[in-house]
């Protein structure tokens, strides 16, 4: 479960911003990506809270990236979408927290958690501005 919908309209949501010359509401957004408004508005709201955008109030309001897109990783942007990191496997990436307790003897395990801490690595360093020169 790498990528929810939170995660994928967070995405489209900022590249939309990115090429946009002046802040774009939620509705306009939400009908440009066909997508539920309340769901984009509550997503577009973390975003903000995790100083990704900016928002706006009134009349012209509406939302705007908070830094340049360069400075924006892939990682930082899918945690404040879902809430917490990206995960490649149900798994945890502690043993003490194993939801099956047998983490210690797991053979999948240090597999698995090597797995999630490349992509963790990828995705922090991939950025919003590789996306858009894609």
């Amino acid at each position: 479960m790498l990528m929810t919908k939170a995660s994928e309209y967070a995405l489209l949501s900022l590249i939309i911003l990115a090429k946009a010359p002046k802040p774009l509401d939620v509705d306009t957004l939400s009908k440009e990506l066909n997508i539920s408004r309340s769901f984009l508005a509550k997503i577009l709201q973390s975003l903000a809270r995790k100083g990704i955008l900016k928002s706006f109030k009134g009349v012209n309001g509406g939302f705007e990236l908070a830094r340049h897109s360069r400075d924006i990783t892939i990682l930082e942007v899918m945690e404040a979408a879902e809430g917490k990191g990206p995960a490649v496997f149900s798994c945890s990436p502690n043993k003490e927290d194993c939801p099956a307790n047998k983490a210690t003897t797991c053979s999948l395990w240090p597999f698995l958690n090597r797995l999630q801490g490349k992509v963790d690595d990828f995705l922090g360093l991939l950025t919003l501005e590789s996306i858009l020169e894609e």
